[in-house]
């Protein structure tokens, strides 16, 4: 523990953020999948409790049916969807007015029944918006939806092998968008300038697995070691950060599957709390779900050095954990969330939602102290989760949801399957 008590400083990694005024500017933002700190989290603002379809502060009408979750900027919000058979990026006010909306090309449908053309979230960084597609559409939009370069992925590399459909969303660097690709048969992990578009780097990563362990729909997280920016990639039953000046491996943690178990994708990316990086693997309905905490840090193959603890009685295989104020929060496919201590893996403790014949695909959000999770047939609910577990309520969307809560300025953002909603913390109930 003395080791790890030494290493716990956001001197050797932290989140990016190249100023103070750029942390401050995405701290004020929704910028990412996950929000300002890649962990599903904020802490400021009122949040609503109850409410349902027909009290909500504003609904608008969606194009088309995606999983993406949408990204706000200066109170702008961005969203994908296909529209008339073509990816599109949306744009809307917070009033839920709409701005505009750019198509991309053809749409290639998905083929999961949760599953979309449009799962890649989009992310900004205040300057343009960029979006990555299953047809392999990659590209930037200025913030008035203007088209600033496109590229298609599929067409330059190869069509993608995934069983299922596309998942991992673009992530950015100071200078590049990064995208991931893992996959059977060929994966890699490259580098996009965020201005021309130009490709900078494109690195292997590559591992030997059972049956479908090479797959993975998890995203990156871009971090900060010694001052340098890091990509840090879970898949293919290997945690492995790269340098993000030319994708060069700069260490990797393996071992997750030491009894070689077949169809074990990767589907829930990780999280980081106190410089543990938070590992979910495995596959329910077998009981087969494992939890691993990994210190950030070393060179080179830092599995018999830098893992902490395992867990084998816990884990989560859809929804990404959510990391607010020094804990861990995991919502597992079927309704059961839990409390951990980041540092030991052991729980504070154990709860669940009310059971249905629906599954939670959706990554848990908390706000203010409040969980909120989305379960698939179109029920939120809302716990608080500070010191001990309290449901406080359900409420009726009235229709699908997979994309992940977002919270900012007293406002919720949920997208279903035909509308994008928003809910205010004041809205009367």
């Amino acid at each position: 523990m003395a080791r790890f008590a030494a290493c716990l400083t956001l001197l050797m990694y932290e989140f990016p953020q190249a100023t103070v005024s750029s942390a401050a500017a995405e701290s004020a933002n929704w910028p990412h999948w996950r929000g300002p700190a890649d962990n599903g989290s904020t802490g400021k603002g009122t949040y609503p409790v109850k409410w349902d379809a027909t009290n909500v502060l504003w609904k608008a009408p969606l194009p088309g049916t995606g999983c993406s979750t949408p990204v706000v900027w200066n109170k702008r919000i961005f969203l994908t969807a296909p529209s008339n058979g073509l990816d599109a990026l949306l744009a809307f006010d917070w009033e839920g007015k709409p701005l505009w909306h750019t198509t991309l090309g053809p749409e290639q449908a998905g083929k999961h029944e949760n599953g979309s053309g449009s799962n890649p979230s989009p992310v900004t960084d205040g300057k343009a918006v960029f979006v990555y597609f299953y047809s392999g559409t990659l590209a930037a939009l200025s913030l008035a939806g203007n088209l600033l370069w496109q590229t298609n992925l599929v067409a330059g590399f190869g069509p993608v092998s995934l069983y299922w459909d596309q998942g991992t969303s673009p992530v950015l660097t100071r200078d590049d968008v990064i995208i991931a690709r893992l996959q059977h048969g060929g994966s890699w992990l490259a580098a996009f300038d965020k201005v021309t578009g130009r490709m900078r780097w494109k690195a292997p990563r590559n591992y030997q697995t059972p049956t479908e362990g090479d797959h993975a729909y998890t995203t990156p997280l871009v971090i900060r070691r010694r001052g340098q920016e890091a990509v840090l990639v879970w898949g293919a039953e290997h945690l492995t950060a790269h340098d993000a000046r030319d994708g060069s491996l700069l260490w990797s943690c393996g071992g997750f599957n030491p009894q070689a178990v077949a169809n074990w994708p990767s589907v829930a990316s990780p999280v980081i709390a106190r410089d543990v990086v938070i590992v979910s693997c495995g596959k329910p309905p077998r009981g087969q779900n494992h939890l691993y905490g990994i210190e950030l840090g070393g060179a080179g193959d830092v599995t018999a050095t830098h893992r902490f603890w395992k867990r084998d009685d816990t884990g989560t295989f859809v929804p990404t954990p959510a990391a607010y104020e020094g804990r861990i929060y995991l919502l597992r496919d079927r309704g059961e969330v839990e409390c951990l201590d980041p540092a030991t893996g052991k729980s504070f403790w154990r709860e669940a939602l009310p059971k249905a014949s629906a599954s939670y695909y959706a990554s848990p959000l908390v706000a203010g102290g409040l969980l909120y999770a989305a379960r698939e047939d179109g029920v939120v609910f809302v716990a608080r989760v500070v010191g001990k577990f309290e449901l406080l309520g359900g409420n009726e969307m009235g229709e699908r949801i997979i994309a992940s809560p977002v919270a900012l300025a007293d406002r919720l953002l949920i997208r279903g399957e035909r509308h994008l909603f928003c809910v205010s913390g004041h809205t009367p109930p």
